[in-house]
């Protein structure tokens, strides 16, 4: 079977995550409610006390990655698969059994945040994490080292690579990325209503001075960017 992808939240209190996703308009999956979506983006809280914010990819049998892998960073066997981090610290965790839902195809947001452009790391080392990415399986597919980021995408799952000192606000690692050009002013006005907490209100791109984009977290550290563009 080809990887199916998954982000992991791990959660201090699990109501308060379920809640946090019921707020911004996702829907869960499963009757445990521990996977969220909004069509384009999947969440799965984990409560395990062990867990960690990061990216999970499920596959029959990662070996030959693996193999690859621990020639360039740290790979640990856990029950069921590996998990290793890239040098943006998120972890990656390399599942070999079916992906509790199908992820493949996505329709169209049914969320409060807008357009899903995927995953952004902002990392230490954009050469080696580019590396991790591609053993992985993930196709380059936009930016370039002299842009200061570069895109991977496996299937419609993508993950961007920002190079130090590129983003001048706030970035939690990993972070959802969601653009939604001029649209986003009525986004933000719309989280301001059902009381959703800012991390950020950033006015830095805007020559008026204006809250035309803003960072959000939930409970386990996820970041959320809804941006303008």
């Amino acid at each position: 079977m080809e990887s199916a992808c998954l982000i992991q939240t791990p959660t201090p209190n699990l109501q308060q995550s379920q809640d946090f996703y019921e707020q911004i308009g996702f829907v869960p999956l499963d009757n445990s409610r521990l996977i969220w979506t909004d069509a384009k983006a999947h969440i799965e809280i984990n409560p395990d006390r062990f867990a960690r914010a990061g990216i999970k990819l499920f596959k029959s049998d990662w070996s030959k990655e693996v193999g690859h892998l621990q020639l360039i960073t740290k790979v640990i066997a856990v029950g069921g698969g590996y998990v290793l981090a890239d040098p943006s610290g998120t972890w990656i965790y390399l599942i070999e059994k079916e992906p509790p839902i199908q992820t493949g195809k996505r329709g169209d947001s049914i969320g409060m945040l807008g357009n899903f452009h995927g995953v952004s790391l902002e990392t230490m080392d954009l050469d080696k994490s580019i590396l991790i990415f591609e053993n992985l399986g993930l196709s380059h597919t936009g930016g370039s080292t002299e842009q200061g980021y570069i895109v991977c995408s496996l299937g419609d799952f993508s993950v961007s690579l920002m190079k130090p000192l590129s983003c001048p606000h706030l970035f939690f690692n990993p972070s959802l990325t969601y653009f939604n050009s001029k649209n986003n002013l009525s986004i933000i006005a719309k989280l301001r209503e059902v009381g959703v907490s800012f991390s950020e209100e950033i006015t830095i791109f805007n020559e008026e001075g204006l809250v035309d984009n803003v960072t959000i977290r939930d409970p386990g550290g996820i970041g959320f960017f809804i941006f303008s563009d």
